[in-house]
């Protein structure tokens, strides 16, 4: 029997710079790589320490332009998964909802 998706919002397929901000009130300033985004979600790649259920802040970066200002989601979350392979010193995967975001232009 084919499974079923059950996602609310489509996913879709990038792999876009990402900075972990902080995990609860924590300062952490990880970098990583997302896998895939959704208006509700996103999945990446981090060494930071993070646990399920834990609120997350975290910056995806959308675009640069040749002039140096680039386009920046800056986002609020929880995780609400994570995905390790005992055999692999890659990173975890790392699913979280996005429940608040916004926009940011940069220099």
């Amino acid at each position: 029997m084919p499974v079923r998706e059950q996602r609310k919002t489509p996913r879709y397929d990038l792999k876009l710079p990402f900075e972990l901000i902080r995990t609860g009130s924590k300062h952490v300033g990880k970098l990583g790589e997302t896998r895939n985004l959704s208006s509700g979600g996103v999945l990446f790649t981090t060494d930071a320490d993070v646990h399920v259920g834990q609120p997350i802040e975290f910056v995806i970066t959308l675009q640069s332009s040749e002039e140096g200002a680039c386009v920046q989601l800056r986002c609020m979350g929880k995780v609400i998964r994570i995905e390790r392979k005992h055999d692999s010193v890659k990173p975890p995967l790392i699913a979280a909802t996005v429940e608040r975001f916004e926009f940011m232009r940069t220099r």
